[in-house]
């Protein structure tokens, strides 16, 4: 069966790859802008086997997972936060309502020269990026919560640690599973504009590097490696949301 749905999906890439590398030797493709998918596979080849690459996928890797780590604290706590306190969610909404409207790039400008060069940016439009999904799935994970359930737990004598960690989060921990899911995929977009723009290292660096230099068969090597490298993180989100929520029947 799986085998089965293995091949049915490769079909359409490898007929996409086919026809590619056709026109590529057909000379109907300026391969110095579009190089032959063959071009790219023995890119791909040689960067990993003299292992040129692996720094800028360390380095990429790294400031994901600072930025992210960041976003998942401070969106867990504020959107906890917020959904039990009327007090905090008046303070707190009108800021969130202007801010989640602007996308990240729009913020590159402002934090390199708040950070300049370097890791510091590549945080900073991380955690902004991966910090709104996760804020809101938290928020309204913990005001799904069935009263009913609150109220048993309540009468049976339930304090609230026990309220929180037995009754609250256990009940939104589909919500927030999901909202990092999404986040996680937001990280890892905003640290590769990042590196395009703020960084002198990284898989966005090395993208824009190769394109100044009309190394295009780099460019599109870098492009596969981001797509390989956000798919596994798509897949390591989804095992691990079955793992913090089994009762989940859709994670």
């Amino acid at each position: 069966m799986f085998l089965k749905q293995v091949y049915k999906k490769s079909i359409s890439y490898i007929f996409i790859i086919f026809l590619w590398q056709a026109a590529c030797e057909l000379g109907l493709i300026n391969t110095t802008l579009l190089p032959s998918p063959s071009s790219v596979f023995f890119t791909l080849v040689q960067l990993f086997v003299t292992r040129s690459i692996f720094g800028d996928i360390l380095t990429s890797l790294w400031r994901v997972s600072v930025g992210f780590m960041l976003a998942t604290v401070l969106g867990i706590m504020l959107g906890f936060v917020t959904s039990i306190s009327e007090q905090v969610q008046t303070c707190i909404s009108p800021i969130i309502e202007i801010l989640r409207p602007i996308p990240p790039i729009a913020f590159v400008p402002i934090s390199i020269l708040w950070f300049g060069i370097g890791n510091e940016p590549a945080y900073f439009l991380v955690c902004f990026g991966a910090f709104f999904p996760i804020f809101t799935n938290t928020y309204s994970g913990v005001l799904s919560v069935n009263s009913i359930h609150k109220n048993a737990a309540l009468c049976l004598g339930a304090r609230n640690k026990l309220l929180v960690f037995d009754v609250i989060l256990p009940a939104a921990m589909p919500y927030i599973t999901a909202g990092l899911k999404t986040g996680l995929g937001v990280a890892w977009f905003c640290v590769i504009v990042a590196e395009l723009v703020g960084a002198q290292s990284g898989l966005g660096y090395t993208i824009q590097l190769n394109r100044l230099t009309l190394q295009s068969e780099k460019v599109i090597a870098g492009m596969v490696i981001i797509g390989i490298i956000g798919y596994l993180m798509n897949r390591g989100m989804t095992v691990l949301e079955k793992k913090l929520v089994p009762w989940n029947q859709n994670s």
